[in-house]
């Protein structure tokens, strides 16, 4: 029997299994698939790569702007597919967190297939492993959420559109949280006619709501059509050119068309297969499982990391989630989740990024200043022909103490880096001006 078996191999499972062996435990590492899970095989690494290629696509329209004469760019989809697959071959192959994984001595079964719990210490794989742990960490994922409305299996899901094989003339996406508008501003800029559709009143309706309202415009100047507050869907129908989708409000049907859906509307906890309750592991009204502040579910020798507990399902928050779940694993109860600082971020056109309290969730309980920059006011943007975009800063006014900061803008995602910095700490007005400074290019006013 060993001491720490880490089930998945995401962000969460992989920080799990690295901390458990670094404080001394046998640990071994389980993976249904490749090393590294979503993140790294159908996350961040390729939908970054898509991205980079949409941004490449918008710069180059750009040019004549600054004299230089250049063709319509055109996109050679399979081509940039096999770009992906390469990112992503070489991104697994020189990961230090593999390299780290096998110098501390973590067994790693990849490809074993669905784990499951024969009994509360014991899992079996797929594959015909039988593997027997003293503390055990599930952390499997999430995977996305599908509706229950008659022809959803004419829809797809965003996983199914990063691996699309050509690029669509026109797409709904249905959905417009981090995921969904990410899927509508790529294959915008590859060339697809998008309408975005989005139940809540506003797109991105947990981010910060001047952050909703400069991305939901830019989108709308860029081409997409933003439906925000549709209805609800009542249903998927075939067309001979796609599909149509049929959705109602306050009594009223209407529909809209496209080449394909893609549907983005949450996510669920992967527990498919894992018997959970064979080792007694709870899970919640949402499925999501069970945990204290350890992140010790309702068996107390098996915790729960990452997307499948259902908190912020984001890699920062999954990396603390692994720490955190392999420490007390180890050592017993003894460091808790609190309230981390998760900076949040995007890969679309204009990008945002945001880390802390949004303006309203801070005036709930605090008496603050807000500053806004905008970006057609600032010399560097306005130099870089980015001038969609701002960017925010929310200050308890009694203490100083930075409390969030929002970027909208191309190529802003890294001030959130100096603002998740400044949230750690208690930063005065100086450090503040600096990040304004030095990351957007604009002198403090007094």
């Amino acid at each position: 029997m060993i001491d720490t078996l880490v089930i998945g191999a995401g962000p969460a499972g992989v920080l799990a299994a690295l901390r458990a062996a670094d404080l001394g435990a046998r640990t071994m590492l389980v993976t249904r698939a490749e090393f590294g899970g979503m993140a790294a095989n159908d996350g961040p690494v390729p939908v970054r790569t898509l991205a980079h290629a949409a941004r490449l696509i918008r710069e180059a329209r750009q040019l004549d702007q600054y004299g230089i004469g250049v063709s319509e760019p055109v996109l050679d989809y399979p081509r940039l597919l096999a770009r992906v697959r390469e990112v992503v071959k070489d991104a697994r192959a020189h990961s230090s967190l593999r390299q780290q994984i096998d110098s501390l001595g973590v067994t790693v079964h990849e490809h074993a297939g669905v784990a499951r719990f024969a009994d509360e210490h014991t899992i079996e794989t797929q594959d015909g492993l039988r593997l027997e742990a003293e503390k055990v960490i599930i952390c499997t994922g999430g995977v996305s959420r599908r509706l229950s409305v008659p022809g959803f299996e004419l829809a797809s899901t965003h996983s199914d559109a990063w691996r699309l094989t050509s690029v669509p003339p026109s797409m709904l996406v249905v959905g417009a949280g981090a995921t969904g508008v990410q899927v509508a501003s790529i294959f915008n800029a590859y060339g697809s006619r998008i309408q975005l559709f989005q139940t809540a009143p506003r797109i991105l309706p947990s981010e910060d709501e001047d952050v909703s309202a400069a991305v939901s415009a830019a989108f709308r100047e860029s081409g997409i059509v933003v439906h925000e507050n549709f209805g609800t869907i009542e249903s998927f129908e075939k067309t001979p050119t796609g599909v149509r989708m049929i959705f109602s409000k306050n009594g009223d049907r209407d529909s809209a068309e496209a080449t394909l859906a893609v549907v983005a509307v949450g996510w669920v906890a992967d527990t498919v297969g894992l018997s959970l309750a064979t080792a007694g592991v709870e899970t919640d009204h949402r499925g999501f499982v069970k945990v204290d502040g350890y992140l010790r579910t309702s068996t107390p020798h098996i915790f729960a990391a990452g997307d499948i507990i259902g908190r912020q399902m984001l890699v920062p928050q999954a990396i603390q989630d692994g720490f955190v779940a392999a420490t007390n694993a180890v050592r017993g109860p003894t460091i808790t989740t609190g309230d981390p600082v998760t900076p949040i971020g995007s890969f679309t056109e204009p990008e945002y990024a945001q880390v802390g309290l949004t303006e309203a969730k801070a005036r709930e309980t605090h008496e603050v200043l807000v500053a806004v920059v905008r970006f057609d006011s600032t010399t560097r943007t306005i130099i870089d022909g980015r001038k969609a975009g701002f960017c925010k800063l929310i200050v308890d006014r009694a203490t100083g103490r930075m409390l969030g900061c929002h970027v909208v803008g191309e190529r802003q995602r890294g001030t959130r880096t100096q603002s998740e910095s400044g949230l750690a700490s208690t930063p005065d007005r100086k450090h503040l001006s600096s990040i304004l400074r030095n990351k957007i290019g604009v002198t403090e006013q007094p």
